[in-house]
């Protein structure tokens, strides 16, 4: 464990002393979507709600096999370009009330987010989802994070990760693990959601978990190690 750390740490070129600024609170990131949290019965419902008021056919069940991207990428599949902003804007309002009560965590969600709260760190949450309805996820969820932004997609997910000087971020889409890379962040896949472990490689994962019920102990071993050789 302790090579690898030192490999990942290298390629991702952080100093030692900025590291050893960190290593009393190391500032983990997470996607949101399919790998926290298990959003997909209630966007499809939302989906299925639009498509009823627009009298436009969507494949909910389509849509949701692909989440990731940003909703307005999604919406180009069905809609004509001059219409996608209103109907974002009217998928957004329809969200709180189709969308959150039939979400739930994903496996060991709760437990990888104590893990890096019992290390004496920080969690974020970064996603492409709009960033009031993600804080309703949190909230109604219970789920414990010390930031949410949101609205960022794939390397725009860079930005906040190092604004919050994220040293891991964990993802569950080849675009995460694009925005890791772009942050010189650790990227960690879980492949729970659309992409696959082999997808996820390829993209540039350090390393893939099945979920995140494996994140406790890889953290364990990362965060001491960091700890150790700074």
């Amino acid at each position: 464990m302790r090579q690898l750390v030192r490999i990942l740490l290298a390629a991702r070129r952080l100093p030692a002393r900025e590291l050893s600024s960190r290593r009393s609170g190391v500032t983990v990131g997470f996607d949101l979507d399919m790998t926290l949290i298990d959003s997909r019965p209630g966007i499809g419902a939302c989906y299925e709600e639009l498509s009823a008021e627009t009298g436009v056919p969507i494949d909910a069940e389509l849509v949701v096999g692909r989440l990731g991207p940003p909703l307005e990428h999604e919406l180009a599949n069905w809609f004509p370009a001059d219409e996608i902003p209103a109907m974002a804007a009217r998928y957004r309002q329809l969200y709180p009330q189709h969308a959150i009560t039939g979400t739930v965590a994903m496996p060991g969600a709760y437990a990888a987010l104590a893990a890096v709260h019992a290390r004496g760190g920080r969690v974020i949450v970064v996603t492409g989802k709009y960033e009031p309805n993600a804080k309703l996820h949190l909230a109604h969820l219970d789920l414990a994070a010390d930031a949410v932004i949101g609205d960022l997609w794939a390397e725009q997910k860079a930005e906040a990760l190092r604004e919050h000087d994220a040293t891991v971020y964990v993802g569950d889409h080849i675009g995460d693990i694009r925005g890791a890379r772009a942050a010189a962040a650790v990227a960690v896949g879980v492949a729970t959601g659309p992409c696959s472990r082999d997808e996820l490689t390829a993209a540039g994962a350090d390393v893939v978990l099945s979920d995140l019920a494996e994140f406790p102990r890889w953290w364990s071993g990362f965060a001491a190690e960091v700890t150790l050789d700074h």
